[in-house]
């Protein structure tokens, strides 16, 4: 009898320990699937989590600040563990942001921060730093301008932006901008956004060709909308990469195989992979560790078809795309 009571002492343990692994829920309102960078965003953070077999919630918000609103509010109601976030703009989260804080949620930022963000509370924080992502979009392409001999030639730049609001489209535009002062040569013509998303990016990229006899730069807030660009370039018989010096962002696959082909030159690395990141943080949080109010950027880098050329106010110098190609998971 003793011995059938600590068996089944031991298994009752053993079921609650599965039990309470289990019953941690992780809920992550996404902004939707814009490109090629945000679809392998989510399937980082997506598998990480259910690698630890934790119960996850996903809501998908197409792009829509009111969707988003909506899915937070669920997550309270559902009482959930932790909530991960990303939003499609920097403003109008007050009101939410503080509702989640009332409840008691731990929330963890991602990739973009709200504009109140010293308002808040936050359990932990990772994004792209977008500013510097900016420079070094204009900062490589003021030297690789510099490298073909044309420094004192009067270039006409077009730029593609991001989604309005959003604080990626502002940074990386406040960063090109910042460098773009220091080079007079390369003279901004026309700047609209394309919403992060390779149709619009298409769109606008015509819209540009027909308003302007001569472009000879494209900046891109993200390899997306550069890719669409590049079809609205050959169908009005120009050689991308060429007739036209293509810089973008992210530095997806796609765009590594569009530098390899000649129809772009240079991509800026921001990481999508956030996954082992979140889940080494939500672990911590778990064990009661505080992580801080710092926002952790993960390492990125600048990828061209030769390597060598300078990226960062720094001195760094960018990789060749070709020898990473082999290791690009998105």
């Amino acid at each position: 009898m003793k011995k059938t009571l600590i068996m089944l002492t031991a298994l009752f343990l053993s079921l609650s320990l599965c039990v309470g692994a289990s019953a941690v829920t992780i809920a992550f309102s996404q902004i939707g699937q814009e490109s090629d960078w945000r679809t392998a965003n989510t399937d980082s953070v997506s598998n990480a989590i259910k690698a630890e077999g934790w119960d996850y919630v996903y809501d998908d918000a197409q792009q829509k600040q009111e969707n988003q609103v909506k899915a937070l509010r669920n997550f309270i109601s559902q009482n959930v563990d932790y909530i991960l976030f990303t939003g499609v703009v920097s403003t109008g989260w007050d009101e939410v942001l503080k509702e989640v804080n009332e409840a008691e949620i731990p929330l963890v930022l991602l990739d973009r921060m709200p504009d109140n963000i010293d308002d808040i509370e936050y359990a932990a924080a990772f994004g792209g730093d977008f500013v510097e992502e900016g420079r070094r979009m204009a900062l490589w392409t003021a030297n690789y301008v510099k490298k073909l001999g044309r420094e004192n030639e009067e270039l006409n730049v077009v730029i593609l932006e991001g989604t309005t609001g959003a604080d990626a489209a502002t940074g990386r535009q406040n960063g090109i901008t910042e460098i773009l002062k220091d080079y007079p040569n390369l003279k901004v013509i026309a700047s609209q956004t394309g919403n992060f998303t390779r149709a619009e990016g298409q769109a606008v990229m015509e819209s540009f060709l027909k308003a302007h006899d001569k472009i000879d730069v494209l900046l891109a807030h993200n390899d997306d909308m550069a890719l669409g660009a590049i079809e609205s370039i050959k169908a009005a018989g120009l050689q991308p990469g060429k007739d036209i010096i293509i810089v973008g962002c992210d530095a997806p696959k796609t765009a590594f195989d569009a530098i390899i082909a000649g129809e772009m030159n240079a991509t800026i690395e921001c990481t999508p992979l956030y996954g082992p990141f979140v889940v080494d943080a939500l672990k911590k949080l778990m064990a009661g560790e505080e992580l801080g109010r710092e926002v952790i950027h993960p390492e990125e880098s600048c990828f061209d078809a030769e390597g060598g050329i300078v990226y960062s106010l720094d001195g760094r110098v960018s990789e060749k795309a070709a020898d990473k190609i082999g290791e690009r998971l998105y």
